[in-house]
């Protein structure tokens, strides 16, 4: 290796409505680590994302997409089901986790500002 060794790695991800997208992860079962009225680093375990206030444009956010790997999707799909985040944020795309070609239990979920989720588990069908 020719360089520094890495020790994060963060994606920038987009918000139409900062205050909304906040609640939506904090209820997805994230935790708001640190932020400003610009941005807001998000956790869940180990594992990090930036989300930006107020950054939105269409085409990006309806391409921009998120993997998550779960130890149990099912897990994660009843507890979005129990919060009821779909009706809560008006999502448009929540789908329980179901097998998909290339061998991931997949559960869909899009955020308020349209990110699809990809949010995933490696157990057998």
């Amino acid at each position: 290796m020719d360089h520094s060794p890495v020790l994060d790695l963060n994606a920038f991800v987009p918000s139409k409505d900062f205050e909304l997208s906040k609640r939506f992860y904090a209820d997805l079962g994230f935790t708001l680590v640190w932020g400003n009225q610009e941005i807001a680093q998000f956790q869940v375990g180990q594992f990090r994302f930036l989300l930006q206030a107020n950054f939105y444009v269409q085409e990006h956010a309806g391409n921009f997409m998120m993997s998550l790997m779960v130890e149990d999707a099912n897990e994660w799909w009843a507890h979005i089901e129990r919060a009821g985040l779909k009706e809560k944020y008006s999502l448009h795309m929540a789908k329980p986790p179901t097998m998909q070609p290339w061998g991931l239990r997949v559960l869909y979920l899009s955020d308020p500002t349209g990110v699809l989720w990809h949010i995933a588990d490696k157990k057998p069908a």
